[in-house]
């Protein structure tokens, strides 16, 4: 019975609907070949200060963001994007060759197939649609496309 509510709510509020056995082993799947992102805000260093200032429509969902101690920032390797950079499967970690070589998604390695960062960071405060955090591994002006807790 559970499943079969999970299921309407599935279909109902979120839309996504039932697939087969043979569709759900499909390698190619039916779906959307194509995303589109959109930044909720960027990332901005100035006077020693690192923040990530959000679009002002996204303040109401800083609502408790003030009380973690950290927050994941998801953003864009923008100034990474090439076709032959993003064609690189495989890296020494930290660039280093006397580290094995391994694929980039058992790195933390800028080059990769979509370039979504993610950084764990350390709330210092919240004001307005402004999170000042204490780091980020990202340059200024970096758009941010979530957060996360």
């Amino acid at each position: 019975m559970q499943r079969f509510i999970l299921a309407i709510v599935a279909v109902l509020i979120l839309g996504i609907y039932p697939v087969s056995p043979a569709q759900a082993g499909d390698p190619q799947p039916r779906v959307a070949k194509e995303f589109k992102v959109y930044p909720i805000g960027y990332v901005r260093k100035a006077e020693g200060r690192t923040t990530i200032v959000l679009d002002k429509k996204y303040q109401p969902a800083l609502l408790g963001v003030d009380k973690l101690e950290h927050i994941l920032v998801f953003w864009w390797f923008d100034r990474n994007d090439t076709p032959e950079k993003r064609a690189i499967l495989q890296v020494h970690p930290g660039g280093n060759p006397k580290n094995p070589i391994r694929g980039v998604f058992a790195t933390h390695s800028p080059v990769r197939p979509n370039l979504i960062a993610i950084t764990r960071c350390k709330v210092l405060s919240v004001k307005e649609n402004v999170i000042e955090i204490e780091s980020i591994d990202a340059f200024a002006d970096t758009a941010v496309l979530d957060i996360k807790n």
